[in-house]
């Protein structure tokens, strides 16, 4: 009798427990309901197109391209490298100021904060030229690319640029006429004839 007893008091218990998860779960659930399911952060504004000048060089070869990682922790490439020999001078692409100039695992890196906006460039390896919290122009050296490191099977530039944690492409700080620029070329003027010369000369 005790025994029958006991098991119908540890069913009862074991259904009002049961009853109970159910009854919450369906008060949130409501709650959650309107909840989305967390994604991906909102992309950021554009990067604006504010850069005068290449790092380095006039139209330096692109050796490694922008590919951002699926996840924070993924594998990809958070920048762009750029063929540079060791001692080419690297400049500020955009006016701005240092936010760091130093060594970060055995290499020299240049930060600088874009005036006016939320981003920031970096360059490595560098041999700084400056000083955290200096003022750079568009086009002024802020250092010289180091023979350290093999990041790119040969020397070259990393450069990058975040906002905040996030990488972005560097590329598109670049204006047009710049990405694209290549050797000048004379082009006809259409409607003009072409100059002749006088006989006998």
């Amino acid at each position: 009798m005790r025994t029958r007893l006991s098991t119908r008091r540890t069913a009862t218990t074991w259904a009002a427990l049961l009853l109970a998860l159910l009854g919450l779960g369906l008060l949130l659930t409501p709650a959650m309901a309107g909840a989305a399911p967390p994604g991906p952060p909102a992309p950021g504004p554009p990067v604006p197109v504010i850069a005068r000048a290449w790092p380095v060089g006039t139209h330096p070869t692109v050796v490694r391209g922008w590919d951002p990682p699926a996840t924070p922790y993924g594998r990809g490439h958070r920048g762009v490298d750029l063929a540079a020999p060791p001692g080419t001078p690297v400049r500020a692409v955009a006016p701005g100021r240092v936010s760091f100039a130093g060594q970060v695992a055995g290499r020299g890196v240049v930060s600088v904060t874009l005036t006016g906006t939320d981003l920031r460039t970096t360059y490595e390896p560098v041999h700084p030229s400056v000083e955290k919290g200096d003022e750079v122009e568009a086009g002024e050296a802020v250092g010289v690319v180091e023979a350290t490191g093999a990041h790119c099977g040969r020397v070259c530039l990393h450069w990058g640029l975040l906002r905040g944690e996030t990488y972005l492409n560097p590329l598109g700080l670049l204006p047009p006429w710049l990405l694209h620029s290549g050797p000048s070329r004379l082009l006809p003027v259409l409607g003009i004839p072409p100059a002749t010369q006088p006989a006998g000369t």
